[in-house]
């Protein structure tokens, strides 16, 4: 049975709503309910093209009727799979419509006078208080009462058929027939020699045993003679060793192993002095910071990486709005302003009218590098909007499925929560704590598949902290990849060389906490966290092992070390250059880490809080992974790695994104 129903406006009013159960009642009152979560989570991040929503247990069905601007809405508990929510939604939104189109016409142009200011606050509080919906929806209960009875009784039908039991089938009773002709007769194959099974099999013996040579005999032998089981011997002792291959000779590097001495000289991320620069490090600062590419300092002297600029000019929607009598412009986007060229005149747009253009916008998203599901969903949000519009000219409705597109992009692109990554960490930093209990330093987890860059860009965001005055420390937690520890030593010894400013020395300021190779990671980081908050690092930037994202065994690994010591940011480190592989990889690593972290006792399971694009500076304007990626979780992307140097770190700006998706 259901839970809940109801009937509201966009704008955010309850026309009308039923809940079946008491329980459902004090929940749909509650802002954690199922219908409010499907608004916030769903409707406004426009993730419309979901056959359903799941929250707590509940599923979450709907359907728009955007002349008027209504939203229906159905939740029942997810457990009872209830096959008629479609058709009941379907025959609800045409019955309603149906009754009560005067009333709700009416009422949607006041809410439009209201939202565009042509009354003022108390004639609009006045206005919102004199629409008695109960009075104007009288009747509407029993109605509904009927219309849900009559889908529920056809469900209930059509599962009685379904299990209908089948009548057994009833035995032959038929007498023995007398006719001898009947009578199973055996069979006339002779049975075989007992010594010429026996010789079949010795023979079959000798050939697994190798001795019967290869299939059609080889070289210096014959094959075996089945009917006898007789094996011949080689021609000659002489032949056949010669046939025996000769093992590939070990290379030999040495007489002895390499001494302490000689594997020191070969590690090239510890510090060596060199003579002729009087002690100091020999390495060219030149070459690890970019001053073209490093970020602006604020009035209050914080270090703010720049913005990623793809370039002005390309941006169709805005030509097309700007120019509304210049040519259309060229491209897939132009391709789809054409296929509206018969839409002409004051219509309603239909789905048949959209399916060319959407088809169209599709394509493009893709050429784009939007993965091809996303594509799909993100076109299919954009026709529900569109359906049922009202439309004027050609200008207008070109105008508005640009619009809309737009602003589908924009929704879906606007994270939900706070991407100013330095203000959580000076919040918590600065939060007031007992006099006995010991601060924790802020610890950031870097998460990813192998090969993407995770250590890079790790010392990229450990530059960025250092410049705005943080102590970091670096947890080596990658003890699987050879090379992963020195690696890391090598980038703190050049941050540790670059300071504050790019050019004073900043010993002491970021550390390199490892234990070597082959131990538990989420020990490891947990040791790390603890020397954090004895020698007062802010910060603690935790570096993993890659793997991918279909290893179970190295996902539980990655979920332990997230159960274990709570990281306050799970960045996911994902490439620019993948397509549908991206929704495959997050989705995976989100529902591992979720599944596995809650399974360890831990309680919520934790999820990916964000992520950090790499090799962004490879894919021009075809920026769709932003897209697939921010889809699927639902989570900003906090930075973008543009080069090889420390300052290349970029942040995303929601327009800039989707001016290079909407460009020709």
């Amino acid at each position: 049975m259901l839970d809940h129903c109801s009937i509201s406006h966009k704008g955010g009013v309850v026309l009308w709503s039923r809940s079946f159960t008491p329980e459902a009642s004090q929940l749909a009152s509650s802002p954690s309910s199922p219908v409010n979560s499907l608004i916030r989570e769903a409707l406004i991040e426009g993730r419309t093209a979901e056959e359903k929503y799941e929250k707590d247990g509940y599923a979450v069905k709907w359907t728009f009727f955007n002349d008027l601007e209504l939203i229906f809405v159905v939740a029942y508990h997810r457990i009872l799979q209830l096959t008629y929510v479609d058709d009941l939604l379907a025959a609800l939104k045409a019955l309603f419509i149906k009754l009560f189109e005067p009333f709700l016409a009416t009422f949607v142009a006041s809410m439009h006078a209201v939202k565009s200011g042509k009354l003022s606050s108390a004639a609009a509080r006045d206005s919102l208080k004199t629409w008695n919906f109960a009075q104007a929806f009288e009747g509407w209960d029993g109605v509904f009462d009927k219309l849900l009875k009559g889908f529920a009784d056809k469900a209930a039908q059509e599962r009685k058929s379904r299990y209908r039991p089948v009548a057994p089938a009833l035995p032959d009773t038929t007498p023995p027939s007398d006719d001898l002709s009947t009578v199973p007769s055996e069979s006339s194959i002779a049975v075989q020699d007992e010594q010429q099974i026996a010789r079949n099999v010795q023979a079959l013996k000798n050939r697994l045993r190798g001795r019967g040579g290869r299939r059609g005999g080889g070289r210096g032998m014959t094959k075996v003679d089945s009917g006898s089981g007789r094996d011949s011997m080689p021609a000659s002792d002489s032949e056949s060793t010669s046939k025996k291959t000769k093992g590939k000779a070990q290379r030999k590097w040495g007489e002895a192993a390499p001494s302490e001495t000689e594997m020191a000289s070969l590690d090239f991320s510890i510090d060596k002095p060199d003579s002729s620069t009087n002690g100091h490090l020999s390495h060219d600062l030149q070459a690890l910071v970019d001053k073209a590419s490093l970020g602006t300092r604020t009035r209050d002297g914080l270090y703010e990486v720049k913005d990623w600029d793809f370039g002005a000019g390309d941006d169709a929607i805005t030509r097309a709005l700007k120019n509304e009598g210049a040519k259309q412009p060229s491209g897939s986007l132009g391709a789809m302003g054409s296929l509206f060229a018969r839409l002409t005149g004051s219509k309603v747009l239909t789905e048949q009218d959209l399916k060319p253009v959407l088809e169209g916008m599709k394509q493009h998203l893709m050429k784009k590098n939007v993965a091809m599901e996303i594509a799909d969903k993100v076109c299919e949000g954009v026709g529900e909007s569109l359906v049922g519009k009202k439309v004027g000219g050609f200008q207008t409705t070109s105008n508005a499925v640009r619009t809309a597109l737009s602003s589908s992009l924009t929704r879906i692109l606007t994270p939900k929560t706070s991407t100013d990554l330095l203000l959580s960490i000076r919040t918590k930093l600065s939060s007031p704590l007992p006099s006995a209990q010991q601060r924790m330093p802020y610890s950031i987890t870097f998460v990813g598949v192998n090969g993407v860059g995770k250590s890079t860009n790790l010392s990229k965001v450990c530059f960025w902290l250092i410049q705005n005055g943080l102590r970091v420390l670096i947890a080596a937690c990658d003890t699987f990849r050879s090379g992963a520890v020195e690696q890391l030593r090598v980038h703190v010894r050049n941050l540790s060389m670059l300071g504050v400013n790019g050019a004073t020395n900043s010993k002491g300021r970021v550390e390199l906490y490892e234990k070597g190779y082959g131990k538990d990671a989420a020990g490891i980081a947990k040791e790390a966290i603890a020397y954090a908050k004895d020698n007062d690092f802010d910060v603690v930037l935790i570096d993993t092992a890659g793997r991918m994202q279909d290893n179970e065994p190295l996902m539980r690994a990655l979920a332990k070390l997230v159960a274990s010591n709570n990281p306050d940011k799970i960045i996911f480190v994902g490439e620019a250059l993948v397509g549908n592989e991206a929704v495959d990889q997050l989705t995976k690593f989100d529902r591992a880490l979720r599944d596995f972290s809650s399974a360890s006792g831990s309680g919520k399971g934790r999820g990916i809080d964000g992520m950090l694009v790499t090799k962004w500076d490879t894919v021009d304007d075809k920026v769709g992974a932003a897209l697939s990626m921010t889809y699927v979780t639902g989570q900003p992307i906090i930075f973008v790695g543009c080069g090889q140097t420390y300052t290349d770190l970029r942040q995303l700006r929601v327009a800039n994104v989707v001016q290079a998706i909407l460009s020709d």
